[in-house]
């Protein structure tokens, strides 16, 4: 059975490109009544110019909006191919070298480039064999930046349309001879371009669009799971899950401590207060007739913190490992409250690593402290917290970073009707509209948590609705504001 994507993976992998505009035609002409309504042919048109005998003119076909004359330069995005010598034609996504317009309201959606960027790591991925296939421009309104030089010397074959519209091109696909990779691109890459023009494949190819759409949507929003964690653990040994609030990372974080290190370890939270002292070590008061130096009217002692006690008991028993969860990590300034402890934390150091202590703490470090090789850190951080510190560079290069993000699965299983509908509704705005720094607010599965429609109502309104109302208080959803108003808005009717 011939499928609506055939014609055109028959041009894209055919080494004869005759009757260039009359192939292209029938190709066009058989997604609709087929893969997309009928009417949605109305959304694009095609230009597909004979260019035999020219030197400078380099061949394509694009679909286009109807809007542009029928003839020289066009605007908005549009789907390109361009054929090539010896080689499968190019796939690519594509501004006009006229402009944005008309479709500059899809061009500068953040939800247009955030998809298509998931899309070519998707292929990258599925069908790159080790090797880059696609790429995607991280914001495709930036006309005035080239595709790479590194892509456009590893693909030499379409050096032409590099050339002329390298500028243009927002997300390239280069087919190998599996044409499945190529389907795939296609299916990915037409379906964004109709559905951002208000038009959805047909019943008949709902499921094939759905599961193209899930395998790609992972890069977007990558699933973590203690699978995931618990080996990085063994080999980096200081890990970070960063997510937004309500996805489950202190959750999954205990859950680790208790069934993954059979709750050898133990769990402290990070505050603004939290210093060097509390979290290595230093001197602290103590109780009359305890020893320890007089000062002042009270007695000192040095004290192990949090690290150092961690530390000593993984010393103790060195055939099993032991963790130590901070949450909430970035709620206090880290490389402060390391200090020079810092050093200690190189996964895999080239020796062993060690730093004096000011004060002598007795056994098993006395006045020198190293970490041992069983002892494993796994911190928590809510990402929508502006309050914060922001983790720095040094810190950053020592742990190894895993992120969280909300979870459909979760809401299937145990909400209801009307709690997946507010998820997928919120989660869409926030993918759509939501600038790289405000993703991360996204609220998490639990707010909407609840298998009887009436909880799930009071989970939404109690818990959801002051999360959102202080996010436009604090203006951190300013760009798209009256989205989650609305959305508010919503909530307050059911």
């Amino acid at each position: 059975m011939s499928l609506p994507f055939d014609p055109l993976v028959d041009i894209i992998h055919s080494s004869t490109p005759g009757l260039w505009k009359e192939k292209n035609e029938k190709a066009l002409a058989a997604l609709f009544g087929t893969r997309y309504a009928k009417r949605a042919k109305e959304s694009v048109a095609l230009r597909a110019p004979d260019m035999k005998g020219s030197d400078t003119a380099v061949p394509y076909a694009a679909y286009i909006h109807p809007s542009n004359p029928d003839a020289g330069a066009y605007g908005g995005m549009s789907f390109a191919i361009f054929p090539a010598d010896d080689a499968p034609c190019l796939v690519a996504m594509v501004v006009g070298t006229q402009g944005l317009a008309p479709d500059e309201a899809i061009l500068g959606r953040p939800g247009h480039a955030r998809k298509i960027q998931a899309i070519c790591t998707w292929l990258n991925r599925q069908f790159g064999r080790g090797a880059q296939v696609a790429w995607a421009k991280q914001d495709p309104t930036r006309v005035d930046i080239d595709a790479p030089t590194p892509i456009q010397k590893a693909w030499p074959a379409y050096e032409g349309a590099f050339k002329k519209y390298g500028r243009v091109l927002y997300a390239i696909y280069r087919p190998t001879d599996d044409r499945a990779g190529t389907i795939a691109a296609l299916t990915a890459m037409l379906d964004l371009m109709f559905e951002d023009r208000g038009y959805t494949p047909l019943k008949e190819f709902q499921g094939d669009a759905s599961a193209v759409q899930s395998a790609w949507f992972e890069y977007l929003m990558p699933n973590t799971s203690r699978d995931d964690v618990v080996p990085l653990l063994n080999t980096r040994r200081y890990v970070i899950i960063q997510g937004p609030p309500g996805t489950g990372k202190t959750r999954m974080a205990r859950q680790i401590l208790h069934e993954d290190y059979a709750d050898l370890g133990q769990t402290i939270q990070f505050h603004p207060n939290t210093t060097y002292e509390n979290f290595v070590g230093g001197l602290a008061p103590l109780q009359e007739g305890s020893g320890g130096s007089e000062m002042l009217g009270f007695r000192f002692a040095p004290k192990p913190g949090f690290l150092m006690e961690a530390a000593a008991r993984a010393y103790e028993n060195p055939a099993r490992n032991y963790l130590l969860h901070i949450d909430e990590i970035n709620r206090a300034d880290l490389g402060k409250i390391l200090g020079e402890a810092i050093y200690l934390f190189e996964p895999d150091p080239e020796s062993p690593r060690a730093i004096s202590l000011s004060y002598d703490f007795g056994k098993p470090f006395f006045r020198q402290l190293h970490l041992p090789n069983n002892l494993h850190v796994l911190g928590t951080m809510n990402s929508s917290d502006r309050s914060i510190a922001i983790l720095d560079v040094a810190v950053r290069r020592r742990f190894a970073f895993l992120s969280l993000w909300p979870t459909l699965k979760v809401v299937e299983d145990y909400g209801c009707a009307l709690s997946l509908r507010a998820f997928r509704e919120l989660l869409s705005t926030f993918i759509e509209h939501a600038a790289d720094e405000a993703l991360p607010l996204v609220p998490g599965h639990s707010y909407f948590l609840g298998r009887d429609e009436q909880l799930a109502k009071t989970n939404l309104r109690t818990s959801l609705v002051p999360l959102l109302t202080e996010y436009l208080a604090q203006g951190y959803v300013s760009g798209f504001a009256e989205a989650i108003r609305a959305y508010l808005q919503w909530l307050e009717s059911l």
